[in-house]
């Protein structure tokens, strides 16, 4: 790994962080010989996609909240007794 002092680094900023950017090779910054800082190559983090258990995708239907409204009342109020049978 490449070590530049903190002069040569302010002053190739620009190609040192394109090279990093570029091959993927970070380097580290010192002053007076004592590494300071590790520069390396930016990626992005995702978020690991949400399972439940060994279940495969599933697409939940938009009206999935009031699907059965009406039965589901009935069941709750008594009302409708044939639905049990």
């Amino acid at each position: 790994m490449q070590t530049v002092n903190m002069h040569e680094a302010k002053t190739h900023l620009s190609r040192l962080t394109e090279e990093v950017a570029r091959y993927g090779e970070p380097f580290i910054i010192a002053k007076a010989g004592k590494p300071l800082v590790q520069v390396i190559p930016y990626t992005e983090h995702r978020q690991p996609s949400k399972r439940i258990g060994c279940l495969p995708p599933m697409n939940i239907p938009d009206d999935f909240n009031q699907m059965d409204n009406a039965e589901i009342e009935t069941l709750f109020a008594g009302a409708d007794d044939e639905i049990l049978a």
